[in-house]
Formats: C-alpha cells, structure tokens, sequence
C-alpha cells in the first residue's frame, strides 16, 4: 500500500466545522497563521473576560435559538462552556430584580470601626443610666412627700445604706 501524504489547500478541505468557529482555519493540525505554537506552559493561566456586551449578545442569541443543538452550536463557535451562559442568566436576573427594587436616597453607610460602635454602646448605657437615675430621684421625692403627710421622720445621715436605721 503505497500512500502519498500531500498538503491540501484550505480550499480542498471540507468544512468540518462549517463556519462554527472562530479561529483562523487549520491545515493538518496547524494554524493558518503559519506560527508554531510556543512549547512553554505558563506558570498562571490566562483568565478570559467578558465585555457586558458581549455577554448581552450571546444571551439573546441564545434566547432567539429554536432548533434543537442551535445553542450548542453558538457555544462551539465561541469557545464558551453552559456555565458560562447558565451565571451570565443568573447576573442578568438579578440585575433585573435589583432593578425593581427601591433604592435609598443619599450617602451609603460605611461600616462603623471599632471606637464608633464602642462609642455607640457607651451612648446607649449612659442614657439607660440617666433615666433609672430620673426614675430614683423621683422615688426619693415621693416617698419625702409621703414621708412628710403621714409625719414619719426618715434618716438623714451620711450612711449609704438604705437598710440601716438609727
């Protein structure tokens, strides 16, 4: 059996990804571009972003897909995974939801620091202090009215124990 391996022009090839791809077309394995490819694996691999556009693009066409393999197809052609398409809806879905949602007006809150909530909890025990201490001397004012009407003496000293008598 005697097989000659000849190089084929782009032309003579047959359309095996029927225009579905993106790349410049491939003659036995090759590039087109002719550009062996670089041997070196990189130490980080290069992460692809998306344009917001982009993404818009792809979902409606995706959208507008109705014969059966069509999104793959589209998928193929960009190089894109169902992952892609399936968080790409999700982003969209919730940016339509937070769109519906009513904003507030002004400045956003910034995270109080450490000295502005000790500062916040301090504030709320001096004022919770300050009124049990209304509350106390407006006991103590009664009961000297009281005292005075039923004509009982109370103790006047300069002991802090209410419990102790004379």
């Amino acid at each position: 059996m005697s097989s000659a391996i000849t190089a084929t022009a782009p032309a003579d090839l047959p359309a095996e990804s029927g225009g579905e791809r993106s790349e410049p077309q491939r003659t036995n394995g090759r590039s087109a571009a002719a550009a062996p490819p670089d041997p070196e694996v990189r130490h980080t691999p290069e992460r692809r972003h998306f344009s917001a556009a982009y993404k818009q693009r792809i979902l409606a066409e995706c959208k507008r897909a109705t014969v059966p393999g069509e999104v793959g197809a589209i998928l193929r052609r960009e190089g894109l995974f169902s992952f892609h398409l399936r968080d790409w809806r999700a982003a969209q879905q919730r940016s339509e939801t937070a769109a519906l949602v009513p904003k507030r007006r002004g400045p956003t809150a910034s995270r109080p620091t450490m000295l502005e909530q000790e500062l916040k909890r301090v504030q709320g025990e001096n004022r919770r202090l300050h009124e049990k201490l209304k509350q106390a001397e407006l006991i103590i004012d009664l009961q000297k009215k009281v005292s005075e009407l039923l004509g009982v003496t109370l103790p006047t000293g300069a002991s802090d124990d209410p419990d102790e008598t004379n």
